[in-house]
């Protein structure tokens, strides 16, 4: 039940980090753009993308270490390294998805400390959308080639 629940909630909560991630890149470019300052909202839109990535990372560790397919791959790795499938979750998934996070919270803590707005919507814009790129990549999506899963669980 545990299991279920929790492939359920890291499902359904990656939107929202896809949600807020393409959120604040978009606030980034207009801000850089536009010549804008970087606000109160747009510092709350940056913390709370680090926060919901971060919330979304505790979720995904959880859910390997109760996952029977992560438990079989390391159980039985000589053999499981060879079927891509279970190679894509049991390593490039969760390899990925922490080096995003990362680079999440890396640009974000830079992007807190910088001196001038430009400076700070730069440094969200690039370390977010390289995030991002990298998360697209990692996600099992229905039409990944990678590995593939439903869009909701």
């Amino acid at each position: 039940m545990m299991y279920q629940t929790l492939t359920f909630l890291h499902s359904t909560f990656r939107w929202l980090v896809l949600i807020s991630l393409i959120y604040s890149i978009c606030r980034a470019y207009k801000g850089y753009f536009l010549n804008k300052e970087f606000s109160k909202a747009d510092d709350m839109v940056r913390h709370w993308t680090a926060t919901i990535a971060h919330i979304q990372l505790v979720l995904g560790i959880t859910l390997y270490t109760q996952s029977p397919i992560i438990k079989y791959f390391w159980k039985n790795f000589s053999v499981a390294k060879e079927t891509f499938d279970l190679l894509f979750f049991g390593l490039i998934h969760i390899f990925l998805m922490l080096f995003s996070i990362v680079m999440i919270t890396i640009g974000s803590s830079i992007s807190k400390r910088k001196a001038t707005d430009k400076e700070k919507f730069t440094t969200m814009l690039v370390w977010f959308t390289i995030a991002l790129i990298i998360i697209f990549i990692a996600v099992p999506w229905p039409f990944s080639p990678f590995a593939n899963r439903p869009y909701f669980r």
